[in-house]
């Protein structure tokens, strides 16, 4: 009978054991789970925070360069470095219909193949 009830407490002590050291790994696992969806979210955060300090450098960029491309700027500049530049007229102006790549391949592609080649006529006898 002694011999029985020890087993048994043995039995207890290792199920109790188990269940502690399973509890335990799913605790320590949790935070360990949650510190790395801090750092995750820490992350994101400053990678947010720097696109829309991107975002801001190039809006001022963008505003800057259309400042500078102005007609009244270079109207200005134009009379401070005194270039004699005069206005486009429409005839200097080329609106192109047809689709802008495949007329620059064409254009640069047309001294590829040189010349078309002649067309050539043969007549072939047939033999019954």
């Amino acid at each position: 009978m002694k011999n029985n009830s020890h087993a048994f407490v043995n039995q207890l002590m290792i199920c109790l054991l188990v269940t502690i050291f399973s509890g335990g790994s799913l605790g320590l696992s949790t935070v360990w789970m949650r510190h790395q969806i801090s750092l995750v979210a820490n992350a994101n955060r400053a990678l947010a925070t720097r696109i829309t300090e991107v975002e801001r450098r190039i809006s001022e960029t963008k505003t800057t360069v259309e400042s500078a491309q102005s007609p009244e700027a270079l109207r200005r500049l134009n009379a401070d470095f005194q270039l004699g530049l005069v206005p486009v007229s429409d005839g200097q102006v080329v609106h192109v219909t047809e689709d802008p790549v495949r007329r620059l391949a064409t254009r640069a592609n047309s001294g590829l193949y040189g010349e078309a080649p002649a067309a050539v006529a043969f007549t072939i006898a047939l033999s019954h």
